[in-house]
């Protein structure tokens, strides 16, 4: 007995000894949430095959890795033979339903069914990966979580229209926490495209046409999807779109080329995405165009120099929908896959999105030696650290019933409702025949926009429960209550000439007090529509007697008229003699000539959301006063184009049939009060650097009613060195005034503000003389006030 305990004692003593050897068995350094995520990364590439480590930035198509079956969700086979042969990391719009995925209502997920696929997802990679590395889920996230059952905001055009960017910082966080509870980790969005060519497809996806506008909405998107951490459980990371001047085709077709210098490129189209990149964003996106001859998935400089070295960029960069495959299909750079992998990594392109754009050709690439192994890891560690900074290697689950109960909730539908109204913006106004009165009895609601609940929504947007979309018409009926008769007639279709009720509609406006008409466009996908393998539509001639669809990506124009026989209704309806009001729900600027000459008040809504109903009828009836500003001039004509406010010196002059002036301005738009500027103060104090204007001023509303005033303040630089704009907003604020009340707004400029790019390609600050312009719109100075920088 003594014999034996000896021998046991010696192999506990031997057991030690080869732990504290490091021969036992020990966690992985990598899974061990105490070590510096660096360390934790090196660890993993490590262990990593070359298989393994190509699967990680790769980004496959997401809809189609699940399978729902009632109540319950499982991953399908898809996902099972994806995860073994191509050891993917990544996923994108798992939970999209739209058209193009062939989700619906019914084949797709609920909230509680969502977070019960990525949990399945989740669970399914971790155990049967070789690694256990989770799998990190990018989501389209643009107004809203593009998924069934989540709040629907306005698009983007309308957001900027709000001018203000705090309002928009909470969407943003709202729409994070709807798409992390229901297991995303990375929204797609904001988009910082310049929208400065209205007849192209995505202008409803952008900001607007200024880079100041745009810097201040990045920020507030970027701030408000990732908080103040992305292991809240609350955020996800902010991906860039579209990484750049992808909104300046030539022609408006959409991904075409863009014809712009390195100097404007820098000053305008390059500032929205510094700052969202400033403010934290952890992802950009390169777009499909190229830039001087270099595709931007291929561009070297703009991925590594500018974005990597100039800005301190540490995130990882997405390709678009299959931008590394047209680097060989489309730019015609690349002679094959192969080729293409290697441009695009090379530059400085992260993770493929498609799955086809590197996977084998990336892997061929990095055998023949054109990718080395330091760029390889370099590209797979800024994927990982997302993962790991996610805290998803400790935590890759989320709560279904959370999930469920929290997505769409009442809140978040009353801020849509607020977004919504901010976004609103009154063109005309004549008589003051808004806000209506209260004491009418019989109102005509007519057009094919009144009642749609998809053609108010805009592109990327999932299939809706309709009880969850106020319509035009839903919105009036509820803000008028049963005492007052609200007629409803279609009237025409968006696009479709074939069959209409306009003589239904006349008759209807001739017995009415008012008539409000509802046109415009839409962005609304139909299942008839085919889509390209990027998601963009197909358009065809023959699509105008099927489908509404003239905006949204793939649709570009060659006019800005309303189409089909809206005009015609219009016309129409005007003849009667009833009192009209115009609301125009769309997503790019169209021509309103004859309706701003003849109708008696106009409103524009863009795509106002899920809320657009109530808040069009809010403002409608005066129960909120309309505050929103054009983010985009509106145009006389096609042949104006381009007519965005801060063009380059010298101004532009009249054409032979039309002046060079906008129909409506950037930074315009009208309120039921009035209001008064006076006191401009200029103080300038300190030199380059540490150079600071104080500009002060006092606004009045001098209205019957209380409201909103949204101050713009201009900038002019006198004489420069290059060719600056005719003018440049600066600064803004939105803010609020009781009837009569006074408000001493003070604003406060910097070196950055006035800073231009030299003939030697350097910002510097030049000394000279300025000028300061306040007022209500790019066109509507109210106060002007000279200073010099010595």
């Amino acid at each position: 007995m003594k014999k034996l305990s000896r021998i046991g004692l010696l192999f506990v003593a031997l057991a030690i000894t080869c732990y504290e050897s490091g021969f036992a068995q020990k966690k992985p350094v990598y899974k061990d949430v105490k070590v510096p995520t660096a360390l934790r990364i090196k660890d993993l590439l490590g262990r990593m095959s070359l298989e393994e480590k190509v699967g990680q930035v790769s980004v496959l198509l997401g809809w189609d890795m699940y399978s729902k079956d009632g109540s319950t969700v499982v991953v399908s086979d898809q996902f099972k033979k994806a995860l073994a042969t191509q050891h993917t990391g990544m996923l994108w719009a798992t939970l999209r339903a739209d058209p193009w995925t062939k989700k619906t209502l019914l084949t797709g997920l609920t909230p509680g069914l969502a977070a019960k696929a990525t949990n399945a997802i989740q669970k399914y990679a971790i155990e049967n990966s070789r690694l256990n590395i989770p799998i990190l889920l990018a989501e389209e996230c643009p107004h809203g979580h593009m998924a069934i059952g989540t709040t629907v905001f306005p698009t983007s055009i309308g957001q900027s229209s709000t001018w203000n960017p705090d309002l928009i910082q909470e969407m943003a966080a709202a729409i994070a926490l709807e798409a992390r509870l229901q297991g995303a980790h990375i929204g797609y969005g904001p988009v910082l495209d310049l929208a400065r060519e209205p007849r192209w497809s995505r202008v409803e996806e952008t900001y607007g046409e200024d880079p100041v506008l745009n810097s201040r909405m990045g920020e507030a998107m970027v701030k408000g999807f990732q908080g103040n951490g992305l292991k809240s459980g609350m955020n996800i990371a902010a991906t860039l779109k579209h990484f750049t001047a992808y909104g300046v085709p030539e022609g408006g077709h959409n991904g075409g080329s863009v014809a712009v210098g390195t100097r404007e490129l820098f000053q305008s189209y390059l500032p929205p995405f510094k700052a969202a990149v400033k403010a934290g964003a952890q992802s950009v996106m390169t777009a499909y165009n190229s830039i001087d001859g270099i595709p931007c998935s291929a561009n070297y400089y703009l991925l590594t120099d500018v974005l990597r070295k100039q800005w301190g960029f540490n995130g990882f960069v997405v390709s678009d929908l299959g931008s590394i495959s047209g680097l060989v299909s489309s730019h015609h750079v690349a002679a094959n896959a192969t080729e293409g992998a290697a441009m695009a990594i090379n530059a400085g392109l992260d993770a493929d999105l498609s799955g086809y754009g590197y996977g084998p050709a990336l892997v061929d690439a990095f055998r023949k030696g054109q990718v080395a192994e330091s760029v390889l890891d370099t590209a797979v560690a800024r994927v990982l650290r997302i993962k790991f900074e996610m805290g998803l290697f400790e935590n890759p689950y989320v709560d279904v019933l959370k999930a469920a109960k929290t997505v769409r909730n009442e809140a978040h539908v009353a801020l849509a409702r607020e977004v919504a109204s901010a976004s609103l913006v009154l063109l005309k106004n004549k008589g003051n025949t808004l806000p209506l009165s209260n004491k009418l009895k019989r109102i005509a609601v007519i057009g094919p926009n009144a009642d749609n609940i998809y053609n108010q929504l805009g592109d990327y947007t999932a299939p809706q429960d309709e009880n969850a979309v106020v319509t035009v018409l839903e919105g009036i009926k509820a803000q008028v209550g049963k005492g007052v008769q609200v007629d409803y007639v279609k009237g025409c279709a968006i696009r479709d000439t074939a069959s209409a009720g306009i003589d239904e509609a006349v008759e209807l406006a001739k017995n009415a007090e008012v008539a409000i008409v509802v046109l415009g466009g839409s962005s609304a996908r139909d299942f008839k529509t085919e889509y390209l393998n990027t998601g963009a539509a197909q358009v065809k001639v023959t699509d105008a007697a099927v489908s509404d669809m003239e905006s949204g990506e793939g649709f570009d124009r060659s006019t800005l008229d309303l189409m089909g026989r809206q005009m015609e209704l219009l016309q129409r309806i005007v003849k009667t003699g009833t009192p009209v009001v115009l609301v125009l729900i769309k997503g790019r600027p169209l021509n309103l000539n004859w309706a701003a000459d003849h109708v008696d008040a106009i409103v524009d809504a863009w795509y106002p959301g899920q809320e657009g109903g109530n808040a069009i009828a809010d403002v409608l009836f005066g129960v909120y006063n309309p505050s929103g500003r054009l983010p985009i001039s509106i145009p006389k004509s096609v042949g104006q184009l381009p007519v965005y406010y801060n063009l380059k010196k010298p101004a532009n002059h009249s054409y032979v049939e039309v002046d060079d002036r906008p129909l409506y301005p950037f930074g315009y738009g009208l309120s039921y009060s009035t209001f008064e500027y006076s006191n401009l103060s200029i103080v300038v104090s300190g030199a380059q650097d540490n150079l600071l204007v104080k500009v002060k001023l006092n606004v009045k509303n001098t209205g019957e009613r209380d409201g909103d005033e949204v101050t713009q303040l201009y900038l002019v630089d006198k004489v420069s060195s290059v060719v600056t704009p005719v003018k440049q907003l600066k600064k803004f604020k939105r803010f609020s005034l009781k009837s009569g009340a006074q408000k001493e707004l003070e604003f406060e400029l910097n070196a950055e503000d006035l800073k231009l790019f030299n003939p030697q390609m350097n910002w510097v600050l030049e000394p000279g003389d300025f000028t300061l312009m306040l007022g209500s719109s790019s066109d509507d100075v109210r106060l002007k006030g000279d200073f010099t920088v010595q």
